[in-house]
């Protein structure tokens, strides 16, 4: 696992903010950087990583790793979710340890942070972008091509490569399809929610984030008129879109009430 830590200037800050990214992403990934770096500008240390299982390696903007890809599972993440917050709440990873703690998913890296968020008490204020309300997103008839051959292949539209992924991803989420149930924990967290998601969002719906937030004890919905799934950027980053600024803003405002305001 590869990771940036960033603090701001002047003392020890005493919030932080774990960014998870989602699938075919990564922590370079075009707004990933910017949303970090803005975090932190605004007082809270910002941690952000890759999962074992993206596909980045040593370079830092190539799919690279493409067997480390197929081999990925919701279990695993959920893992490397746990691992990398109890290193931020320790201390072992920031110039002092965090009284309070945020999370911040973008798309299956959401799904993610809400399933974390439910079970950990230690987080305290909870941000998805574009998050997915399940995991299970294949057709029966895409299950029954993957079983038959061992493995399938989604197409990086940025890049032009396959992208393999093995049939344990499946069986992962098909043995723990109660640990992995997203809809079902987005009912158990607890902590303020902000819902964000792209008003015509083609690869996560709309309607996944407004049942998300219908779920949620303490969620508010923020859509943001006209936004894709990524809030029209794409990598590599040149500069802020007006609906990530307004991403940015309403996330930036949550953590701050909700971290620092306390």
């Amino acid at each position: 696992m590869r990771g940036d830590v960033r603090v701001p200037e002047g003392p020890p800050p005493r919030s932080a903010v774990v960014v998870i990214h989602g699938f075919k992403g990564f922590k370079d990934w075009a707004f990933f950087p910017h949303v970090c770096r803005t975090l932190a500008a605004s007082g809270h240390a910002v941690v952000s990583f890759n999962f074992s299982g993206s596909g980045i390696g040593s370079d830092p903007e190539r799919f690279t790793e493409l067997e480390a890809f197929a081999a990925n599972t919701l279990s695993r993440e959920s893992e490397e979710v746990a691992w990398v917050v109890d290193w931020v709440t320790s201390g072992d990873l920031l110039p002092r340890k965090p009284r309070t703690l945020g999370l911040l998913g973008h798309s299956r890296g959401g799904g993610d942070a809400i399933l974390h968020a439910a079970a950990d008490p230690r987080v305290r204020a909870l941000v998805t972008w574009s998050a997915v309300s399940t995991f299970d997103r294949w057709k029966e008839a895409t299950r029954a091509e993957w079983r038959e051959a061992g493995r399938i292949y989604a197409l990086n539209q940025r890049t032009g490569q396959q992208m393999p992924l093995d049939v344990g991803l499946l069986d992962d989420l098909e043995v723990n399809r109660a640990r992995l149930d997203v809809a079902e924990a987005a009912g158990r967290v607890e902590v303020p929610w902000l819902v964000l998601h792209g008003e015509s969002d083609r690869t996560v719906d709309l309607a996944e984030a407004e049942a998300l937030a219908r779920a949620a004890r303490a969620g508010r919905l923020h859509v943001i008129a006209g936004a894709g799934h990524t809030f029209e950027v794409g990598h590599p980053f040149t500069a802020p879109s007006p609906a990530l600024d307004e991403a940015i803003q309403a996330s930036v405002g949550h953590f701050s009430r909700h971290l620092i305001g306390e």
